[in-house]
């Protein structure tokens, strides 16, 4: 099948599995943050690292796209094709991540008012990095500063590098980010640097990058691939051995005094072979899953929470994490007055796990259908 062929089919289709793929990488997240120490596998990793592969899919099979389509317009260049990347982006993302900032300054929500310029620049990743520290209710916003990171380069890189070298290129982002990871190991720097700033990020990025060019212009060989289930259990099944790898192994003792058990297996490999479980898992759902991950993919729940996603993942550590929430927060407040008339509800953490989930998509909801939809439906306007 030649490229000529495949760049003229609907390659920008909805494909409606990846809303599902969303819901399951935004529930692993909300898991991990609100059950932390009774569940101790990296789920709420996995669940940033699937969001990081499906985003290295999307933006590449956006942006590959649009640069064929343009190279066929007498109007179009670089400047057509970053303008119509970057105001669709902007819509998407900043109103309402803006608006959140704004109205956590108003309220005083300690570390908005404190890094505030930090976050407003999408630099939370960069702050940690550069202070060693978390930044309590906000550590969650880091993965949207290496995605913005990620989206100041690659449209350039993507616009300038030849198409065939564009599997080269992804396979030495693969490469940089794992060596990277490893220097930073090796030298004994604090191990959430590797964790946080986004070029140890970038083989998350180039396994989606890799995939949507297999997408667009090798279509047999995306299905050869994807067609499978078994790789999908292969990379899970590898990810079990890192995480039992990592606590057999001894702990390398962090030069902050930050806690966690880590060594070379955590803080170096277990972010490829997640991002393995998310190229191989979004592969399969780009094809189509059948039987009863269909269902879980495609049934209205599933794709609800996957279209809400971004609300729900931006929002939930204000309204509850385990770590960080102060008795004295509003929401921890309204639990207790719940179950001082309900005292029952406090027979099981289930209770207050689906009252902070309840919480949470509420927010989410009210996000999505005066904030974000109707932003959002602006981004027709802006196509090549």
């Amino acid at each position: 099948m030649t490229a000529q062929q495949t760049t003229t089919r609907p390659v920008l289709n909805h494909l409606r599995q990846l809303d599902g793929i969303r819901f399951v990488a935004v529930g692993l997240v909300l898991f991990d943050h609100w059950m932390a120490g009774r569940v101790e596998l990296p789920l709420g990793a996995l669940g940033v690292t699937i969001f990081f592969v499906l985003s290295g899919f999307l933006i590449t099979r956006i942006l590959l796209s649009s640069k064929d389509k343009l190279s066929r317009q007498p109007n179009g260049g670089l400047g057509k094709y970053l303008s119509v990347f970057y105001i669709r982006r902007t819509l998407r993302i900043f109103p309402v991540y803006y608006l959140t900032l704004i109205v956590l300054f108003l309220i005083n929500e300690p570390p908005v008012r404190r890094t505030f310029a930090w976050l407003a620049l999408y630099a939370t990743n960069l702050y940690m990095a550069y202070h060693t520290s978390w930044m309590g209710t906000v550590d969650h916003l880091w993965s949207l500063a290496v995605e913005e990171q990620v989206y100041l380069f690659f449209p350039l890189l993507l616009f300038f590098v030849p198409r065939r070298w564009v599997p080269l290129t992804a396979g030495l982002m693969i490469v940089g980010a794992v060596a990277m990871r490893y220097y930073l190991y090796a030298n004994r720097y604090p191990w959430f640097i590797g964790y946080v700033t986004m070029p140890a990020c970038l083989d998350s990025f180039g396994l989606g990058a890799i995939m949507a060019y297999w997408w667009l212009y090798q279509r047999d060989r995306f299905t050869a691939v994807f067609s499978s289930t078994i790789w999908i259990w292969v990379s899970i099944a590898l990810l079990v051995v890192v995480a039992v790898s990592t606590k057999l192994l001894p702990a390398i003792p962090d030069v902050t005094g930050l806690p966690g058990h880590h060594n070379v297996m955590s803080d170096v490999w277990e972010r490829l072979v997640s991002s393995l479980i998310g190229f191989f898992l979004i592969g399969h759902a780009v094809i189509g899953f059948g039987g009863l991950m269909k269902w879980l993919l495609e049934n209205p729940v599933s794709q609800y929470m996957g279209r809400i996603s971004y609300g729900l993942y931006l929002y939930h550590n204000f309204v509850f994490n385990v770590y960080h929430t102060q008795p004295t927060h509003f929401t921890v407040r309204a639990w207790r007055r719940i179950t001082d008339v309900l005292p029952f509800l406090n027979s099981s953490y289930v209770f207050s796990f689906c009252f902070y989930l309840a919480l949470t998509i509420v927010i989410a909801t009210l996000s999505w259908y005066l904030i974000e939809k109707p932003i959002n439906n602006l981004k027709d306007r802006y196509t090549v």
